[in-house]
């Protein structure tokens, strides 16, 4: 049975190494400052419908302070912006031969990862989860406490690809091994697209922007003949597997850009999804205004540490020059 390597124990992170935790599994933490230490000094406390467990995880905040072996299978699961500076670390820490799965927002991770690595996976992630507080992460899903369906990156399936999906598959989650993995990981990017909308309107009431953020993102990936499943496929999917419960004690806030903001950590994921976006869109001839503003926007919010909600969207189309 190989060991999980959980690199970055935020909300996503934590919460999968708990439950695989939980299940018997080998788990090693990767964290940072206080949520680092808050974990050795007294444990992961994991908080979910269905109650709170306190485990006391192995946790280490650099990938060299790992007996690294030839089973281990890394979770990447940081945010977007730390990929790159985190996959030199363990490629330095563990060589070039250690399975990589990606089990992140955004579509450039894999790639980035593919440049170090030779097995690199690909795991879509639908998974309600906040971590705001060190050594706490919550769960807000229940009985299924979320989805990761995987395959090899670009595509195609492996026998570790499926070991993988059958432990998420008996550690509380859905996971499905997918060989065309790709469509479904461009899909959830039509989903993370409204993040920064979330993120940055009180209330994330912005509808208009909402809507032409992702259609803007729709005609980007046509433009560029990226394939990726349709709504009521990967909707449909969502609406069986997620059913988002209270928390005893925990009132729910937003999603991971919401968090990036309500945390002050200085750094929000945007680049990685309204940029790639915009990116697609410049490549390929497509207009793509409000997704680069939103990048802008939410990127200059996390560097000045404002909190969430800081602006309406009357200001935002003003600053596109409509209003």
């Amino acid at each position: 049975m190989s060991r999980f390597i959980v690199y970055g124990a935020g909300a996503i992170g934590g919460a999968i190494g708990s439950r695989l935790f939980e299940h018997g599994h080998d788990v090693v933490l990767i964290a940072r400052g206080a949520h680092r230490e808050a974990i050795a000094r007294a444990g992961l406390r994991f908080e979910s419908p269905d109650g709170v467990l306190v485990q006391p995880i192995e946790v280490v905040e650099r990938p060299e302070e790992i007996a690294w072996r030839d089973d281990d299978v890394v979770l990447l699961t940081v945010k977007g912006q730390d990929t790159v500076a985190a996959l030199e670390r363990l490629e330095a820490a563990a060589g070039p031969d250690v399975a990589v799965a990606c089990v992140q927002n955004g579509v450039e991770n894999e790639r980035a990862a593919l440049r170090r690595f030779a097995r690199v996976y690909s795991v879509v992630v639908q998974l309600p989860a906040t971590h705001l507080e060190a050594g706490v992460v919550v769960a807000h899903s229940s009985p299924v406490t979320g989805a990761l369906d995987i395959g090899c990156y670009p595509d195609g399936l492996d026998d570790r690809a499926r070991q993988i999906a059958a432990v998420f598959a008996g550690s509380g989650f859905a996971s499905q091994p997918r060989a065309d993995i790709s469509r479904w990981k461009y899909a959830k990017l039509l989903r993370n697209v409204p993040n920064a909308v979330e993120a940055l309107f009180e209330g994330g009431d912005a509808d208009e922007v909402r809507r032409r953020a992702v259609a803007e993102a729709v005609a980007a990936l046509d433009a560029a003949g990226i394939a990726y499943v349709g709504d009521a496929e990967y909707d449909e999917r969502h609406r069986r597997l997620i059913t988002t419960k209270p928390v005893a004690g925990r009132a729910r806030g937003g999603g991971s850009s919401w968090q990036s903001l309500a945390r002050a950590s200085g750094v929000i994921e945007t680049d990685q999804l309204n940029g790639e976006v915009v990116l697609l869109g410049r490549l390929h001839g497509v207009p793509t205004p409000v997704n680069e503003l939103l990048r802008r926007l939410a990127g200059a919010d996390a560097r000045a540490g404002i909190p969430p909600g800081g602006h309406n969207e009357a200001e935002f189309l003003a600053m596109l020059g409509e209003r």
